[in-house]
């Protein structure tokens, strides 16, 4: 046991600023990554801050169609919202892919995008990591890489995010309301997260006491969406390849407008813009689908590995979004 102080601060407020005074402090909503990583030796903090008291968890929805997520709703609570069920699916169907039920039950709304990545290096730590210290190498290089990265990766780090949500929220381009030393700002989902570059351990833009306090999602424009989940076993576990897409078609039978985003990828939840521009506003087919997928993963870089490496990847999620293109374009309705 590493001691350190624990807290319950009153408000919002005071639990930035009890974070933004010590440079080690950290916040702990549901705790079912922290907890791990304290568990593990990751991280040693000398102060934790409970905001399970502070941060709100209510679902509202505004008079313009948004609907307004409180940090502290738990995963399972938002997969069950009627209107989440309805007019965002891909979230739902996100949310569920996600874990054990028992772990939704913990996890929040909050902290379910910012958790950290599940590189079997990162959590240990007798090896080399520049994510857990920079500097230091990164042993996946080299290493076992089946559910490292494909897209986006750098000398210094090949690991990839591991949320589902975060991949539906993406393709929903929600935003993101934060608290910090400084005040409030609104960061669009599309640049919470960092892709690793020279500093691996930064995984997001948030500076050190930002709090997220809501997630907004935009009126819905289509019901067409879908999220599909690859893994290597059916119940918790992490994605080797995940889709989420977002579609309307025409009167004429055309794609409308399309979000495609790609999760096991890279360092973030994958935006496909590449993709997106070959399928707006063609006539879908698998000729088609699979012209969107090699589009993007053009730019794909697989690693070697002793394991055999990730190249599967790029057929398997050519395959994956062909799939739920399929799917959702061929559905009756919006």
């Amino acid at each position: 046991m590493r001691p350190f102080t624990f807290a319950s601060p009153a408000t919002p407020a005071d639990a930035v600023r009890a974070v933004a005074d010590e440079p080690s402090a950290v916040f702990l909503g549901g705790g079912t990554n922290l907890v791990d990583h304290l568990k593990l030796g990751i991280v040693r903090p000398a102060r934790v801050i409970d905001i399970t008291g502070v941060t709100h968890a209510a679902i509202r929805e505004a008079a313009d169609g948004t609907l307004v997520i409180g940090a502290g709703v738990r995963n399972s609570d938002l997969a069950a919202d009627r209107r989440v069920l309805e007019r965002y699916p891909v979230l739902a169907e996100a949310l569920l892919s996600g874990a054990s039920p028992q772990l939704r039950n913990m996890a929040t709304v909050g902290g379910n995008p910012l958790q950290r990545t599940r590189c079997v290096y990162f959590q240990d730590v007798t090896t080399p990591c520049n994510k857990r210290s920079p500097g230091s190498g990164c042993s996946a290089l080299g290493g076992y890489t089946r559910h490292h990265a494909i897209l986006g990766a750098s000398e210094h780090c090949a690991a990839t995010h591991p949320s589902d949500m975060a991949v539906a929220l993406s393709v929903l381009e929600a935003q993101v309301r934060v608290l910090g030393p400084s005040g409030e700002r609104i960061v669009p989902f599309g640049e919470l997260h960092r892709l690793p570059g020279d500093h691996p351990e930064r995984d997001t833009v948030l500076e050190h006491g930002e709090l997220v306090t809501e997630i907004s999602l935009p009126a819905p424009w289509t019901r067409r969406s879908a999220y599909r989940k690859v893994r290597d076993r059916a119940s918790y576990a992490f994605a080797l390849v995940s889709i989420a897409v977002a579609v309307s078609m025409s009167s004429e039978g055309r794609i409308g407008d399309v979000r495609v985003a790609f999760g096991g990828v890279a360092h973030k939840p994958w935006r496909a813009l590449r993709a997106e521009e070959v399928l707006r506003g063609a006539r879908p087919d698998d000729a088609l689908f699979r012209s969107a997928a090699e589009a993007e993963l053009a730019e794909a870089r697989p690693l070697e590995g002793l394991d055999g490496g990730n190249a599967f990847k790029i057929p398997l999620a050519t395959r994956t979004l062909a799939a739920v293109l399929r799917e959702l374009t061929a559905a009756e309705g919006e």
